[in-house]
């Protein structure tokens, strides 16, 4: 077979729709996977259209027409396929979609506001790997009145799990007697990263909601619903790198 049929295992795995490359390599890993009836482990084993792959024992099909969409998700949803505790799921408002979709990164239980879900695991990866700077955008209501020095701080970087944040752009909203509002950039995602961070300098979060992601946002959609990107609109977020939507300070 000529070599430059033979692509990554992860690879070949996010252009069958299944999950993100990221995400495959650790389905690889945890000894899920089989190309043609044997367990692959290690990362960088190479495959073609014609080899089978199998995932949790179920046939992985070929490539898939991409679809993209856009969801408001609502509080208290997982961004999980299925719930051991059976909590309500992202997906429980997709059941007219007849493609297969995941998450392109997650939100938190308590957390609402923008989703991306897709079946192309190379838009999923580009999306949510820092290296690319594709900026999340948040609006954060939290306890207290926020100080200068814990604004500075976040625009810093603070140290989460032994690992410093890159630099955040802030924006104070407004403040009253016993709350603020804030809006924040990052274009990392650690897991509950923007809490994390506002809990860390002293202001924890009580609620919050991603409005942006690149340059899409939530207008035209209220919690619970959905629609399809735009091509234009997969195309920018394709090639968006840095900060495409400043915040004035």
């Amino acid at each position: 077979m000529p070599n430059e049929s033979m692509e990554r295992l992860q690879k070949a795995m996010a252009k069958r729709g299944i999950a993100s490359r990221r995400k495959a390599e650790e389905y690889i890993s945890a000894g899920r996977v089989r190309v043609n009836g044997k367990v692959i482990v290690e990362q960088g084993v190479k495959v073609s259209d014609a080899d089978r792959i199998e995932l949790d024992g179920v046939v992985v099909g070929g490539v898939k027409k991409h679809v993209y969409i856009a969801f408001y998700k609502p509080t208290r949803v997982m961004t999980t396929a299925a719930d051991p505790q059976g909590r309500q799921t992202v997906f429980d408002f997709l059941t007219k979609l007849n493609t297969r979709v995941f998450s392109v990164g997650r939100l938190d239980y308590e957390t609402s506001g923008l989703l991306l879900l897709t079946n192309d695991g190379d838009f999923a990866y580009r999306l949510t790997h820092p290296g690319f700077g594709v900026e999340k955008t948040y609006e954060a209501l939290v306890d207290g009145v926020i100080t200068e020095q814990a604004v500075l701080a976040l625009r810093k970087g603070v140290m989460l799990e032994g690992r410093k944040t890159s630099p955040a752009r802030v924006k104070v909203l407004g403040s009253d007697a016993s709350s603020s509002k804030l809006e924040i950039a990052i274009h990392e995602g650690r897991n509950r990263q923007v809490r994390n961070m506002l809990e860390l300098v002293g202001f924890p979060c009580v609620k919050l909601t991603r409005g942006r992601i690149g340059r899409i946002d939530l207008r035209g959609l209220r919690p619970g619903e959905w629609r399809y990107l735009k091509d234009a609109e997969v195309a920018q977020l394709s090639v968006d790198k840095g900060r495409q939507n400043p915040i004035k300070r």
